[in-house]
């Protein structure tokens, strides 16, 4: 089994943010699984159309007996289970024991569709986890508000 002595996956998620307070400690900003790509008016598209969409995904490794260089990845499956070339590649040094490594990576995506997008995050060979980010696409009429919109 990959992983029994380590390292240890302590926290994968994506977020608005990662701060990095002055005592090293870090704080995750608004935690994100979902995004909703809105297209307003008559002329709204049936297909969503390409969004751009910034994202940070924090990723936290901790050594156990694990230590030296190992190679991280993430690969991207779109929704209809087509998988891209790795969002994400870097070489994690592990130091034993109790220390860990933060991976925060600012990610620029572009969503091409709506649905669940896997991420694929492994170390080495061997998958670590998957992330999952989901996309809603929703066609508003006119004269029609979002909830908690008020005109004006």
């Amino acid at each position: 089994m990959p992983f029994e002595s380590g390292p240890y996956l302590k926290t994968a998620c994506f977020c608005e943010k990662v701060l990095r307070e002055a005592d090293g400690v870090l704080s995750i900003i608004r935690i994100v699984d979902r995004v909703t790509v809105t297209a307003q008016g008559p002329n709204a598209p049936e297909l969503m159309p390409k969004t751009p969409y910034t994202v940070t995904a924090l990723i936290t490794l901790v050594s156990g007996s694990s230590k030296g260089r190992h190679e991280l990845k993430m690969i991207r499956e779109d929704p209809s289970g087509l998988k891209k070339d790795p969002a994400f590649v870097a070489s994690v040094h592990m130091e034993g024991a109790n220390k860990s490594q933060n991976i925060v990576i600012s990610m620029n995506l572009n969503l091409e569709e709506e649905g669940l997008i896997w991420f694929h995050v492994y170390l080495g060979k061997d998958l670590l986890t998957k992330m999952p980010f989901e996309v809603i696409y929703a066609r508003i009429s006119a004269g029609i508000m979002p909830p908690g919109e008020t005109p004006g």
